[in-house]
């Protein structure tokens, strides 16, 4: 993280924390490059827009996942859950109905 002085008071120096702008780059194989490229132009959006668009996408549904998750394994904790066996005679009520 980048530190910038903003102002000094004799020996008090109050710093603003700024982020430098992190680039990453990840190598593509033409093929895949051009995979981007055609879907990417389907959706009216540059490659570099369109990566932007799905990484966001991946990250909220990974975080939403997550959540799921543990809100399961929770359920599991307490006892809320639904057995084999009584998910078989669920099924065989609903299909004699």
């Amino acid at each position: 993280m980048y530190v910038q002085p903003l102002l000094c008071l004799g020996r008090l120096t109050v710093a603003l924390f700024t982020p430098i702008l992190n680039l990453i780059e990840v190598p593509l194989n033409s093929e895949l490059q051009e995979k981007l490229n055609r879907v990417a132009a389907e959706n009216n959006s540059g490659a570099e827009e369109y990566v932007r668009q799905l990484v966001e996408y991946y990250l909220d549904h990974d975080q939403w996942f997550r959540q799921q998750v543990k809100k399961g394994l929770g359920q599991l904790d307490r006892g809320e859950f639904v057995s084999h066996e009584e998910i078989g005679t669920r099924l065989d009520q609903m299909f004699r109905s």
